[in-house]
C-alpha cells in the first residue's frame, strides 16, 4: 500500500474537476504542481498529456501532445499556455535527426508539427515529453530531487532510496535538454518498465501516469519519498551543514544592508541598471556563514533553471564580518566585483564558439555576504526576488548533496563514469566538492549562451524607457503626485510613494499596483521637513528596490491669507517656506547621496509654480517660496553635477484633484472672482468652474491638469531631456505675465 504523504499534500479535488475535458485536467494538474514552490521554480518545470482528438481538417482521430509552451509558468498557466503537436509528426522527426551536431536545428521543425494552428511556441522540452510512453508526464525541479541529481554518488543513493522506500528511479547523466535527451528518456523508460521516474543528473526528475489524476498523485508519492530521504540525511548532519558555521549573524545586518545596497546596485547594474532585493532568512544565513560557502558558491549551480537567472556563479564577498563597517563592506565588494568581472570574462573567452552570442554583462546577479545575507538583482523587482529564490533553491540542493556524502567514497566520480562513458564520453568532466556536483563550465556556458536561449531573449518585448529605474514621489496624494507616479510607472519605473499621511500614500500605491503589478509600487510615511525622516525613507526604498534614480518632489502647502488682514501670519510664512523650500532642499540633498553612492546618473524634479514669477496680492508666502524653489533648482544643478540633473516644472493653478484646493479655498476663490455658484454644488463642480475661469485667462484657453504636469515631469526625469539641467519648464497653458525672462 502507498505510504501516506509526509511533506506534501494531495490537493486534487474531484468536485473541482467535474466536467473538465482532458486539456482542462492538464491545466488543473499543472496549477496544483506549480502552486507548491517546493516542487518547481517560477517559470520552471513542464507537464504534458497525450490526448486523442479529432483532426479538424481530416476528421480522423489523432494523438495530440499537449505540453507547456515556451516561457510559461505552471502555477499560473491557462489552457492557451500549452503548445499542441501531432505526436506522429513529432515522432517522424526521429528519421530527420542525424545527431547532436544538428540538435539546435530540430526546433525549427516544431511549427510544422503544430496541431490546429496553435500559436503557442513549443518549448525545448517537447521531445522529452513526447518520447516517453506514458500518456501523462511531469518534469519538475524540486530541491530534494536535484540534491540527488547533484550527488557524485547519485547512482548509489538511488539504490538506497529504492531499498528504503520502494521508489525505483533510473539515473541518466547530465545532458542539455533537447532531442537527444528525449531519445535517452525513451530508451531508459523502455529498459526499465517498472521505474517510478527518471533522475536527470544535475537537472531534475521525470514522473508519469496513465491518467491525469494518477500522474499527479504518483508525482507527489515519488517526491514525498525523496523528500523524506534527503531531509533525514540533512537532519543527521545538523549544525555541521556546509562544514559548520564560522561566522555569526551580524546584529546590525539590516542596517548594513540599507547602507550598502545602493553601492552594490550601482556596481552590479552596469550601464543598464538593475532592481535589487535583499534576503537574510535562516537558510541563506546558514550558507553564507559556513566554512564551505565560498568554495561551494564558486562551484556554481547545477540545475540550468537556476543559473539561467543566477549566472554561472554568485559573487562571494570576503570581508571582516565580525567588526567591519559599511564602508569596509563596500570597499571589499568593489575589490571582489572587479575580480568577478575578470573571472567571468575568462569563462566566456575559454568557452565561446565562433557562433556564440556576444559577451553579456560580466556582473553578478547574486551577491553573498557573510554575516549579512544575500543581495540579488534583476530587470524588475519580481525578477530580482525570483533570482534570490532560485539561489536559495541552489543552497538547498548543495545542502542535500553534502548531507548524502559518503566519507569512504570522497569526491570520486567513479559512480558517474560508467554513465558518462556510455552517453557523453567526449564531454568535459564535472568536479565534485563535498559530494556536490555542479555543471562543468563548458556545459554551463552551453546553456547560458545557447543560441535558442539567445533567440528567446530576442523575442522578448523591448524594455520600457524607465525599466530598471526607481522613482520616489514625495507628496503622493491624488492630483499631481499620483499623476506623476502613474506616468513614470507606465514607462516601467518602480515607484516609492511617500506622504506625511500614510493612508494617502497607501491608496496611491494600491492604485498603481492594480494597474502595473503588485511589486511595482510601495508606500511610506515621511516628513519631508525632517532630514532623519528622509534618510530613513531613502534607506527603506534602497532596501526594497536597490536605490534611487529619480526624485519628484511634489509636497507643498498653500496657506490662505488671514481673511481680516489679507496676509499670512508669521507662523504661516515660516511654515510655507519650511515645506516648500527647506523640505525640497532636504529631499533633493538626501536623494542625491543615494544616487552618488550608486555612482549612476540621476534626475531630480521639483514642482514650482507660475506664481514664482508673478507677483500677486494675498499669496506672499507661497509665491516667494516658489521663487526660491526656482533658484534652488539652479543652485543644486551646479552642486550635484555632473551625474545628477535638477530641474523643475512650473504649473499654473492645477485645480483637479489638488489637495491645495479644498472646498473652502475653491469657494473663496470663486467669491474673489465674483463667479456664480451655489452652496449645494458638489466640490468637483465648483472646482470645474474655477478651473474654467483660470483656463480663460491663458493664451491657449485650456485648463492645466495633473496629467500635463506629469508629462513634463516624466520628460525631465527620463533620458529624453538628458542634457537639460538647472531649468524650470512652465506648464501653464500660456500666461504672458509668467513668461520667464
Amino acid at each position: 500500500m502507498p505510504q501516506p504523504l509526509r511533506f506534501l499534500k494531495d490537493l486534487w479535488n474531484d468536485a473541482d474537476t467535474e466536467g473538465m475535458d482532458e486539456p482542462e485536467l492538464l491545466r488543473y494538474r499543472s496549477n496544483l504542481l506549480g502552486s507548491d514552490k517546493r516542487l518547481t521554480n517560477f517559470g520552471g518545470g513542464n507537464t504534458s498529456a497525450k490526448i486523442e482528438t479529432e483532426d479538424p481538417l481530416m476528421g480522423e482521430i489523432v494523438t495530440v501532445l499537449w505540453v507547456k509552451g515556451s516561457g510559461g509558468d505552471l502555477g499560473t498557466i491557462k489552457r492557451d499556455g500549452f503548445a499542441t503537436l501531432y505526436l506522429d509528426k513529432l515522432n517522424a522527426l526521429k528519421r530527420r535527426y542525424k545527431g547532436v551536431h544538428e540538435e539546435d536545428l530540430i526546433p525549427d521543425f516544431y511549427p510544422a508539427c503544430t496541431f490546429d494552428m496553435n500559436p503557442r511556441a513549443a518549448s525545448i522540452d517537447t521531445p522529452l515529453h513526447g518520447f516517453l510512453p506514458s500518456r501523462h508526464v511531469d518534469h519538475l525541479h524540486p530541491d530534494w530531487a536535484i540534491a540527488l541529481a547533484a550527488c557524485a554518488n547519485g547512482p548509489e543513493q538511488l539504490e538506497k532510496l529504492h531499498a528504503k522506500t520502494g521508489i525505483k528511479l533510473v539515473w541518466l547523466p547530465w545532458k542539455r535538454p533537447g532531442f537527444a535527451l528525449g531519445l535517452w528518456l525513451q530508451e531508459a523508460a523502455k529498459d526499465n518498465p517498472d521505474a517510478d521516474g527518471i533522475i536527470l543528473g544535475s537537472h531534475g526528475i521525470f514522473t508519469w501516469g496513465d491518467d491525469c489524476k494518477g500522474c499527479y498523485q504518483n508525482t507527489l508519492r515519488v517526491l514525498d519519498a525523496i523528500g523524506g530521504y534527503v531531509v533525514e540525511a540533512m537532519e543527521a548532519v545538523g549544525e555541521k551543514a556546509f562544514g559548520g558555521q564560522i561566522v555569526k549573524n551580524r546584529e546590525d545586518r539590516n542596517v548594513l544592508a540599507k547602507a550598502v545596497m545602493p553601492s552594490l546596485r550601482g556596481q552590479a547594474g552596469g550601464e543598464t541598471g538593475q532592481i535589487g532585493h535583499f534576503e537574510n532568512g535562516e537558510d541563506v544565513m546558514k550558507f553564507v556563514n559556513s566554512a564551505w560557502a565560498k568554495e561551494l558558491a564558486y562551484q556554481g549551480t547545477s540545475c540550468p533553471d537556476h543559473f539561467v537567472r543566477t549566472k554561472v556563479r554568485p559573487l562571494f564577498v570576503e570581508w571582516d564580518a565580525v567588526s567591519g563597517t559599511a564602508d569596509d563592506l563596500i570597499s571589499a565588494a568593489k575589490t571582489a566585483m572587479q575580480a568577478y568581472r575578470e573571472d567571468y570574462t575568462r569563462y566566456y573567452e575559454s568557452n565561446k564558439k565562433p557562433d556564440s552570442p556576444a559577451l553579456r554583462s560580466p556582473n553578478p546577479t547574486v551577491i553573498l555576504v557573510p554575516g549579512v545575507g544575500m543581495f540579488s538583482f534583476g530587470r524588475n523587482k519580481a525578477e530580482a526576488r525570483i533570482t534570490g529564490e532560485f539561489y536559495t533553491n541552489a543552497i538547498h540542493v548543495m545542502e542535500g548533496a553534502n548531507a548524502l556524502s559518503d566519507p569512504a567514497f570522497g569526491d570520486s566520480l567513479s559512480q558517474l563514469e560508467p554513465f558518462i562513458e556510455r552517453y557523453t564520453p567526449d564531454a568535459q568532466r564535472p568536479i565534485a566538492l563535498h559530494n556536490y556536483v555542479a555543471l562543468p563550465l563548458a556545459e554551463s556556458f552551453g546553456i547560458e549562451y545557447w543560441s535558442l536561449e539567445e533567440a528567446k531573449l530576442k523575442r522578448m518585448p523591448p524594455e520600457k524607457e524607465l525599466s530598471r529605474k526607481v522613482a520616489v514621489v514625495l507628496g503622493a496624494g491624488p492630483g499631481i503626485g499620483l499623476a506623476v507616479a502613474e506616468r513614470l510607472a507606465r514607462e516601467g519605473a518602480h515607484i516609492a510613494l511617500a506622504d506625511l499621511n500614510l493612508e494617502i500614500a497607501q491608496a496611491s500605491a494600491e492604485t498603481l499596483q492594480k494597474s502595473f503589478g503588485e511589486e511595482t509600487a510601495v508606500s511610506f510615511q515621511a516628513d519631508a521637513t525632517d532630514r532623519d525622516s528622509l534618510k530613513n525613507l531613502f534607506a527603506e526604498v534602497s532596501t526594497e528596490f536597490g536605490g534611487i534614480d529619480i526624485l519628484v518632489m511634489v509636497a507643498a502647502v498653500f496657506i490662505p491669507p488671514d481673511p481680516v488682514t489679507g496676509r499670512n501670519t508669521d507662523a504661516h510664512f515660516k511654515k510655507t517656506l519650511e515645506v516648500n523650500v527647506f523640505a525640497a532642499m532636504l529631499a533633493a540633498d538626501e536623494a542625491q547621496k543615494v544616487m552618488a553612492a550608486q555612482d549612476t546618473e540621476g534626475s531630480i524634479v521639483l514642482i514650482s509654480s507660475a506664481n514664482a514669477v508673478v507677483a500677486k496680492k494675498g499669496s506672499w508666502a507661497y509665491d516667494i517660496s516658489k521663487s526660491a524653489v526656482n533658484h534652488l533648482v539652479r543652485e543644486m544643478a551646479v552642486e550635484f553635477a555632473p551625474k545628477i540633473r535638477v530641474n523643475a516644472v512650473a504649473p499654473a493653478s492645477v485645480v483637479e484633484g489638488s489637495q491645495m484646493f479644498p472646498r473652502e479655498r475653491v469657494i473663496a476663490s470663486l467669491s474673489k472672482y465674483a463667479l456664480d455658484f451655489t452652496e449645494d454644488e458638489s466640490t468637483e463642480s465648483l472646482r470645474e468652474k474655477l478651473s474654467q475661469f483660470y483656463a480663460k485667462r491663458t493664451l491657449l484657453h485650456k485648463s492645466v491638469l495633473p496629467k500635463d504636469i506629469a508629462e513634463a515631469a516624466y520628460l525631465l526625469a527620463s533620458p529624453r531631456l538628458r542634457l537639460t539641467t538647472g531649468q524650470v519648464i512652465p506648464v501653464d497653458a500660456g500666461l504672458p505675465e509668467a513668461f520667464l525672462r
